[in-house]
């Protein structure tokens, strides 16, 4: 039997790539197999950091009868969600579809198991099956595949022309459902006076959406809706922007309830920092375990911005911490950041990070364990399971000093634990939000590590993912893998490209970013001032994914608008404003139904209404310069762009014309590149930002 997963660049196909299961890239040759053998495909999607992926991988994939069954009636075909984000949204839609009943939405997640027709139409679609149930289907299937052939073809048929005819009538609707009052057509708003059009039909929008959300909060532990609970960073981050604009006390408090619960319960690593991926409980207590970057990248860039708005000392805390996380646990030795840690090790979720009574006496003694069982809430019962306990931080320490000894012991006690496994793969871009989140944060906490480590990971992708104006998805150990980036990798590398140019004033990543946003104009484009997920020439699924609603990352469409203001605001570029601004026209039926899926858009909005404003900050390197220029990302207005040079030459356009002030370092705050006269002194420029 052929291993064909041997040579993958993905973690997680190198995991099942020594099962008895004859396992097949998604491929072309993968198809053209099962068509000459006359079997179905089965496509199993899954991730490396997922638990219950591994727990099917056990239960039948290694499984030498299971593999059997496979092998003869099937052509098997694994993909890691993470580098096919394509496959995997066209088949979770048919996932969800196919597992709807009267009353009762689809379930989708992963693993996700779906039978389909050598021509790649779907049949029969679940997620996790225990190995006799999925013994039972496998003959199930094939004997209807022998027996009723027709029957099958023609509702794998009908499913494939359905999904696509439903992909096609939900993008026509959300277009439409901004009505003629908002945005018509690709064309949008881009002088001022066109702007001060559409501004109360921006700030209604946002102002129902805020309103929305206050009735969906949960008063009680924060965040939104019931458990489980996933990290609503970019509805945070919109929350944020919204209420340093308009003042909202509902905003901010929303806000500032969910950014404090999440760092104090037991989703966050009290000792080693980072965010888990949800919270099984409303209460934000036990986590699924698994650990991802766009997460910690995403929850990083908004607890640095509420520290900012706020002086909160738990929100500067928390920013710290988790980008030292991100460097600490996830850099690869070629600059680049991995893209998850396991929620398992020793084959049992959650063990490296849960504790006993007992083990805090077996690390700290018995007066240090009491000491920390009190204030992390370990108990007998455990808050987990069989007596153990995930760590939480409820409140400030009484005794700094003793419990930073603790937590230093807990830490170095853990480190003597198997650790839970990584997934080693880079994808671009995830690391285009760990790159934004890094350089922001490295410049406002004055780390010049964080910033260090934002440019190697930019290097890293220009380096390795990026050729010939094409964005490879992936990379490991350097080398670049095979899957074409998808929209969210074009628009979130831009945007990290961008953010890094005004914090280092590198000019060369806002070149690079202007040549990934060409792509993403000259090829994601759906004609109608949206955008696809794929590219042009990207392959041909059963129908063209373009969901423009946020999941755990921005996004695609929503990304890419906010690159697009974001670079229009440095260049002054007319068509990207535009661009920006017509890919925000599915933003009123998204946002009036669901604004929890549309986070990053509104976020984008409220950059839109406060401009956004343009900081243009010159002057020699320096201590003075890096004043003024730390001190206008400090207090500067939401969604606000920077530019940085040393008033000499002007690589970014925003820079042209904007220069010393009698020799020395100073601030120019634009809008539409019209600007205020320049600023030299911090106070001065912090009093101008606060009341622009």
């Amino acid at each position: 039997m052929a291993n064909r997963l041997k040579d993958a660049t993905s973690p997680y196909l190198l995991q099942h790539a020594e099962n008895p299961v004859d396992w097949w890239p998604w491929s072309d040759e993968a198809f053209a197999e099962a068509e000459r053998r006359d079997v179905p495909v089965l496509l199993s999607v899954g991730y490396a950091a997922c638990h219950w992926c591994h727990v099917m991988a056990h239960e039948s994939f290694e499984d030498p009868a299971t593999a059997a069954l496979m092998n003869e009636h099937l052509v098997a075909i694994k993909v890691d969600r993470e580098e096919r984000p394509d496959v995997d949204a066209v088949y979770m839609t048919a996932t969800q579809a196919m597992t709807a009943r009267p009353g009762r939405p689809g379930q989708g997640g992963w693993p996700m198991t779906v039978f389909m027709t050598p021509e790649r139409e779907p049949f029969y679609c679940g997620t996790y099956f225990p190995r006799q149930n999925f013994q039972q289907l496998v003959l199930g299937v094939s004997n209807a595949w022998r027996s009723d052939r027709d029957s099958v073809q023609e509702q794998a048929r009908y499913a494939a022309e359905a999904l696509a005819s439903n992909a096609s009538a939900t993008a026509r609707a959300l277009r439409e459902g901004a009505g003629s009052g908002f945005l018509s057509g690709p064309r949008a708003a881009t002088a001022p006076g066109e702007l001060s059009e559409l501004s109360p039909a921006l700030a209604a929008l946002t102002d129902a959406a805020v309103a929305s959300l206050t009735g969906d909060v949960d008063e009680q532990y924060g965040g939104f809706g019931r458990a489980p609970k996933f990290p609503p960073s970019m509805v945070l981050e919109f929350l944020l922007r919204h209420a340093a604009r308009t003042g909202s006390a509902s905003a901010r408090r929303m806000t500032e309830q969910t950014l404090e619960a999440m760092a104090r319960g037991g989703m966050y690593d009290q000792l080693g920092g980072g965010f888990a991926r949800y919270s099984v409980d409303a209460g934000w207590v036990v986590p699924h375990f698994e650990k991802m970057l766009y997460d910690n990248a995403l929850l990083a860039r908004v607890y640095a911005h509420s520290w900012r708005r706020t002086g909160s000392p738990l929100a500067r805390r928390i920013a710290a911490e988790t980008c030292d996380w991100m460097l600490r646990e996830l850099r690869t030795p070629q600059g680049g950041l991995a893209a998850s840690l396991d929620a398992d090790s020793e084959g049992e979720e959650g063990r490296f990070y849960v504790w006993t009574p007992g083990q805090l006496a077996g690390a700290l003694g018995p007066q240090d364990a009491a000491f920390a069982a009190s204030f992390f809430g370990v108990t007998g019962p455990g808050t987990f399971e069989r007596g153990r306990s995930v760590l939480q931080r409820r409140a400030e320490p009484a005794d700094p000093g003793r419990f930073e000894s603790v937590r230093a012991a807990l830490l170095a006690a853990r480190g003597h634990r198997v650790r839970p496994g990584r997934d080693d793969k880079v994808v671009a871009a995830w690391n285009g939000l760990a790159i934004a989140a890094l350089a922001e944060t490295g410049l406002i906490l004055d780390r010049d590590d964080l910033v260090s480590a934002a440019q190697d990971s930019a290097r890293l992708l220009a380096r390795v993912h990026l050729s010939g104006g094409h964005l490879a998805r992936s990379s490991r150990d350097g080398m670049a893998g095979v899957s074409a980036g998808v929209l969210e990798d074009y628009a979130c590398v831009a945007e990290g490209f961008a953010v890094l140019s005004g914090v280092t004033g590198e000019a060369r990543w806002l070149t690079l970013a202007g040549e990934l946003l060409e792509s993403v104009l000259t090829s994601f484009s759906d004609g109608n001032g949206g955008f696809y997920d794929t590219a042009t020439g990207a392959e041909r699924l059963i129908y063209r994914p373009a969901d423009p609603a946020d999941n755990a990352t921005p996004s695609g469409t929503f990304a890419a608008a906010g690159a697009l203001l974001t670079y229009a605001a440095l260049t002054g570029s007319a068509r990207h404003r535009e661009a920006a601004l017509a890919a925000l026209q599915v933003l009123p039926a998204l946002a009036g139904r669901y604004p929890r899926a549309a986070g990053w858009g509104l976020a984008v909005a409220e950059a839109v209404l406060a401009g956004p404003a343009e900081i243009a900050v010159v002057g020699p390197p320096g201590e003075p310069t890096r004043d003024l220029h730390r001190t206008a990302m400090l207090a500067a207005p939401p969604g606000a762009v920077f530019a940085l040079g040393d008033g000499t030459a002007a690589a970014v356009p925003l820079l042209a014309g904007r220069g010393l002030v009698d020799g020395g370092p100073a601030v120019y705050v634009c809008r539409n590149f019209a600007c205020q006269l320049p600023v030299t002194d911090p106070a001065e420029l912090r009093a101008m930002l606060s009341s622009s």
